[in-house]
């Protein structure tokens, strides 16, 4: 090689390196936003001759578990199976990998990356992930410190919102028939009721429940009159309340859980109950003992009064006292026998059966008393329930949309068959009911499934609230955009491509549908 081959070689610069970055957010710090760690992973890509090639994106995502992780474990699959083309993994620092509870879970994932001759760098961090010891011993005292964090923050929270139920403040849930949510700022000063699926704006703002309308009210106190008194059962009131035409405040005719809940809630006397059950750092969710329970009575202003309360736990728990255990467990296992499966909305729902708190009580927890007659859910089957319910809301919703097309001044036809709607003769739409399941990883997900027979101009999808109790918000989603997409899975946040059709009301479509009269020019 002569001089110039050998200058022309030594200033020839090396290719970049191939690299994937990964990033994630849950709910912290802005400076974890990913815009922040891929400006910061970009930075540090330049300096060190890396080219990304490819982004893996969880957002909204706690990094106490790999479930619900969607991007990491598809970076995983991608790892192990050899379908990557890349040579190194850039990640902001240890805490965007993740907060693992178990320090090693955090290492086997980098582990399997390092085993296919995939470097992980962490770019914000102060060492070099080289293998060297101290770069080992550092590593690994910041995984512990990620997890010890969650844990930290963990019982912080729980400590706070414990505080706040104390102080008479309620955390989270519905309000129930007859109360209502009540926003007040921090000097307990009233604001505004909040309705189904609002929530509040200010950090410093409360929730309160207080007294309903005095209908509801009179009609609460009846139930309790019918039930102490009268001695009805919870299945005789809700026929009753059905015959008058008496919803819940769902809107929805009642049962016997529905009422045996009203029976059976402290809140109707003021009381604010909380930590009935456990699901922290995403572990399983357990029910709590009463002695776990934090409470606040005297929280709120009570709108049935504490005798006929106790007196009908009184009717309640002798009710249940007749049984020995045997005869319990017998009859949960004829129930088992009829139905297939076992929750507590199947029991509470059978007139001769002891209530879901029954078993509870009497063997520790519902999944105890399964255990004793030899039920072991492989999977929780409460949706069915859920998804009957969601089947009978949906022609109310419709109807609803219907009357409020023509209140904007539309016309609109729907087709008995497919329930498309066909709105002046211009455009159809369709509307979906989403139901809200939590993942093993305690994020909530909402699965929309589209009709590619029908392929409707625009697609309505009403995500339901955590609690499948009410509407929580809405997607307008084109079926240009969105069509040749059989399933959708939508997370509560999903990016501008579809959040930019997130709605909290349908006052944009009832815009669509509005027929505005044209001046006719001279």
């Amino acid at each position: 090689m002569n001089l110039s081959e050998t200058v022309t070689a030594e200033a020839s610069p090396r290719p970049p390196v191939r690299a994937a970055q990964y990033v994630r957010m849950s709910t912290e710090h802005q400076k974890y936003s990913t815009e922040n760690q891929a400006e910061i992973i970009a930075q540090y890509a330049a300096r060190r001759g890396f080219e990304i090639v490819k982004t893996y994106e969880d957002s909204g995502k706690s990094g106490l578990r790999l479930d619900g992780r969607l991007s990491l474990q598809q970076l995983i699959a991608d790892v192990r199976g050899g379908q990557t083309d890349f040579k190194a993994i850039l990640v902001y620092d240890v805490s965007r990998w993740g907060r693992f509870q178990d320090a090693d879970e955090s290492a086997y994932y980098e582990f399997i990356c390092r085993e296919a001759g995939i470097a992980v760098q962490y770019c914000a961090e102060q060492f070099e992930n080289d293998g060297s010891l101290s770069a080992t011993i550092i590593k690994s005292m910041k995984r512990a410190m990620a997890g010890e964090y969650s844990r930290e923050l963990s019982v912080k929270v729980f400590t706070g919102q414990c505080r706040l139920i104390r102080l008479g403040f309620r955390q989270g849930g519905a309000a129930g028939f007859g109360l209502r949510r009540y926003l007040v700022d921090e000097h307990r000063q009233p604001k505004a009721v909040l309705n189904h699926g609002e929530q509040k704006s200010l950090q410093t703002d409360r929730v309160v429940l207080r007294p309903g309308p005095p209908e509801e009210i009179e009609v609460v106190r009846r139930l309790y009159r019918m039930f102490v008194v009268q001695r009805r059962t919870e299945t005789e009131i809700a026929a009753a309340l059905n015959d008058e035409g008496i919803l819940t405040d769902l809107g929805r005719p009642w049962t016997r859980g529905t009422v045996h809940q009203v029976l059976t809630n402290e809140k109707y006397i003021g009381n604010n109950v909380y930590n009935r059950a456990s699901f922290k750092l995403k572990a399983k969710r357990v029910v709590n003992t009463p002695d776990m329970w934090v409470r606040g009575d005297g929280a709120f202003e009570a709108i049935v009064e504490r005798d006929f309360f106790e007196a009908a736990q009184r009717i309640i728990q002798e009710r249940s006292r007749r049984f020995t255990d045997e005869e319990l467990l017998g009859r949960l296992s004829a129930l088992l026998v009829e139905k297939g499966w076992l929750s507590g909305l199947v029991i509470d729902e059978v007139e001769d059966m002891p209530s879901s708190s029954t078993f509870r009580h009497r063997f520790g927890s519902l999944v105890r008393a399964y255990q004793l007659v030899g039920y072991a859910p492989s999977r929780d089957y409460r949706y069915i329930e859920t998804n009957r319910t969601l089947r009978t809301l949906h022609p109310d919703v419709v109807a609803q949309v219907i009357a409020d097309i023509g209140a904007a001044g539309g016309t609109v036809r729907r087709d008995p068959v497919t329930d498309l709607l066909h709105i002046n003769d211009e455009f159809t739409a369709s509307l979906v009911i989403s139901r809200c399941h939590i993942s093993p990883a305690g994020g909530l997900r909402w699965k929309v499934r589209f009709d590619s027979g029908l392929r409707p101009s625009i697609t309505i999808v009403a995500r339901m609230q955590e609690d499948n109790a009410a509407i929580h918000d809405y997607y307008l989603l084109p079926w240009l955009d969105v069509g040749t997409t059989p399933n959708l899975r939508l997370a509560p946040e999903n990016g501008i491509l579809l959040d930019a059709y997130r709605f909290d009301t349908l006052e944009a479509f009832f815009d669509l549908t509005r027929r505005v009269p044209l001046k006719v020019a001279a």
